[in-house]
């Protein structure tokens, strides 16, 4: 049975431009109603800060302390969540502390996902657009947080690539003498083989319900998501990609970078056999996102047997009147889905779809809220 994550009450102190704010949240959400720049995006920031540890935009921890003040906290307390309370500190140098239930967690691997969302974002067009770290960045968040084994995988990997780094550009300075990239190799390739494994199996599972959200949404042309690897066909990875890491270790000296792995690999997206990057329309590629944004909630529902918190930035943007209806349809399709807590913003009232009329209003003025009257 499937469990419904709701927060019960939202604090925040000093985040962006937010000095204060307690939001009791009903069980069904809020939409909150404000103009661009007053803070509607920070609340969903801050709540997603709960899931990451960090921003969903990219941003410096000492960057989100609101202006004049010295640190943030946020805190939430959640129904049918992993811990009922979560709480997050964050200074100007970087210090973080986090306490779940009351309790310093000494790692904070440990609380990723403490409050689950996911959160639809106008500017997750990225997602296709971007450079493929951004899609990286998908796949990594999506599986990390609900596999215990990609987690420790992938912190493993990044370790050890750092390291393998470090040693190669000591070895391309003049007169270095022998390299110890290879001592770093192993490591690579026991952990990567999981990331590509897992990475990989993900695709295949998802792939077919890919296509299928897109044409719900109305794309016409067929649109399709693979694995863009040179280890995704290997039947062993891990022998493989040590064959890889051999074989460039000299290019790979040269340039002082590790060129083979799965920190170079990408999730493709196409449209009628094409590069959706290239081809498709900001419709098109708003598409694609939602569409992967809406598998990210089903893997958390599926793996971890948990409906995230949606987190709702104008949804619609970009999105012609059949498309958005049917993007509605979607994220009310399942019962989980029509049951979880929903937090939406746009910025005016009237951008408030029909569907979404059971939600509490709430306004929002230079980073202060209100319950509507």
């Amino acid at each position: 049975m499937t469990r419904r994550v709701a927060i019960r009450q939202l604090e925040l102190r000093d985040f962006r431009n937010i000095a204060h704010a307690t939001i009791a949240l009903p069980a069904d959400g809020i939409a909150i109603v404000g103009d661009n720049g007053h803070g509607k995006t920070n609340l969903l920031e801050a709540i997603a800060y709960l899931k990451l540890l960090r921003s969903m935009r990219g941003v410096r921890d000492r960057d989100l302390v609101r202006f004049g003040a010295g640190t943030f906290f946020l805190s939430a307390t959640s129904d049918g969540a992993t811990v009922h309370q979560c709480a997050v500190g964050v200074d100007r140098a970087g210090r973080k502390k986090v306490t779940l239930d009351g309790v310093e967690t000494p790692r904070l691997s440990d609380a990723l996902g403490a409050v689950p969302s996911v959160c639809f974002s106008p500017a997750d067009v990225v997602l296709i657009g971007g450079a493929p770290a951004e899609r990286r960045r998908y796949l990594d968040i999506a599986l990390a947080l609900t596999s215990a084994r990609y987690l420790a995988a992938l912190r493993h990997y990044r370790a050890a690539l750092v390291r393998r780094n470090a040693a190669l550009r000591v070895a391309a300075r003049p007169g270095a003498l022998r390299s110890s990239a290879a001592a770093w190799e192993p490591a690579l390739a026991q952990h990567g083989a999981i990331l590509v494994e897992e990475r990989r199996a993900w695709v295949g599972e998802h792939a077919g319900d890919f296509a299928r959200l897109c044409a719900s949404i109305g794309e016409r042309a067929p649109m399709a998501l693979a694995y863009a690897s040179t280890l995704a066909d290997a039947p062993d990875v891990a022998a493989a990609l040590t064959a890889q890491l051999a074989k460039g270790r000299e290019h790979d000296e040269r340039r002082g970078l590790t060129h083979a792995g799965p920190h170079r690999d990408d999730l493709a997206v196409t449209l009628g056999g094409r590069d959706l990057r290239l081809v498709g329309s900001a419709g098109q590629q708003r598409t694609a996102v939602i569409a992967l944004r809406l598998l990210e909630a089903a893997t958390f529902r599926t793996r971890r047997g948990t409906q995230p918190v949606l987190l709702l930035d104008d949804p619609f943007a970009e999105l012609d009147t059949a498309r958005a209806r049917r993007v509605l349809a979607l994220l009310d399709e399942s019962a989980e889905a029509a049951h979880g807590q929903t937090v939406l913003c746009v910025p005016r009232e009237e951008e408030i779809p029909a569907g979404f009329t059971r939600l509490e209003r709430w306004r929002v003025r230079d980073g202060v809220f209100e319950r509507a009257s």
